[in-house]
């Protein structure tokens, strides 16, 4: 079987400001919308692609706002989760869409074992072995990082109208969740989701599960209304506000701290 990515593609991954000072390890797991060159479109149109189903819309730039603030790294996506979701278990039938938000994606109809083999080798085990990679690398340096993942969601799911402007997904451990939420409410201006529109609770196999929860690090993965940041003013605004209520909290040294919770 030929190899998926070819000499023009872009890589897999690709780690931002790897020499940043900062405890914090940032990840995007579905920052860009890019397709192999061998693969074509998926069989979809533009439309379909510039949607929320092949990527989180303004989430990147978010990230990168987020790397400037806090002098972090950050691990970022170089394909569409289209392709293959970096944020699901090896068992979720949604780790590779047939349909997505009633979208049909024709190129992954009836993939044997050997094509979604394929898929993982090229981009989901080299994205999981560089955030792997990078909490060494800060363990090693004597920094026991905290992980914060930014993602994004569409303002109409299903027909529901989401009222949300920002979520706050968490599990057992309140270290980071629960004071950033809290955060976030007391400015007054924005409806906060507390495990809203998704649920932290049973995430086995996500990207925070994998790498954070497994190994006892602070973490928090924030769902950011699309709307609110597919401009670049936008994005830039509301890394502010996450900022604003990430500081206090990231601040304090008693957070880098390996717990099991």
């Amino acid at each position: 079987m030929p190899p998926l990515l070819g000499p023009d593609d872009p890589p897999p991954v690709t780690v931002h400001n790897r020499e940043g000072k900062s405890p914090v390890l940032l990840v995007c797991d579905h920052a860009s919308r890019a397709i192999p060159k061998s693969m074509g479109t998926l069989g979809l149109d533009e439309t379909a692609l510039s949607r929320h189903i092949a990527y989180d819309i303004g989430a990147a730039e978010v990230t990168r706002h987020l790397i400037e603030r806090y002098d972090a790294a950050a691990v970022m996506s170089g394909y569409s989760r289209l392709i293959v979701d970096l944020n699901r278990d090896l068992e979720d039938p949604t780790l590779i869409p047939v349909i997505s938000d009633g979208v049909v994606v024709p190129a992954n109809r009836s993939l044997d074992p050997a094509d979604v083999a394929t898929r993982l080798d090229a981009l989901f085990w080299p994205y999981h072995t560089t955030v792997a990679a990078e909490i060494a690398r800060l363990l090693e340096r004597g920094q026991v990082p905290a992980m914060v993942s930014i993602h994004s969601f569409t303002p109409v799911m299903n027909g529901f109208e989401r009222p949300w402007h920002i979520g706050v997904l968490w599990d057992r451990d309140p270290r980071l969740a629960v004071p950033v939420i809290e955060n976030l409410r007391a400015d007054g201006r924005f409806e906060i989701g507390d495990n809203e529109p998704y649920t932290g609770h049973d995430c086995d196999g996500s990207t925070i599960d994998r790498h954070a929860v497994a190994q006892g690090l602070p973490h928090l993965l924030v769902e950011i209304r699309q709307d609110l940041i597919d401009t670049r003013r936008g994005a830039a605004e509301w890394a502010g506000i996450l900022g604003a209520a990430l500081d206090p909290v990231l601040a304090d040294p008693m957070l880098y701290r390996v717990q099991h919770h």
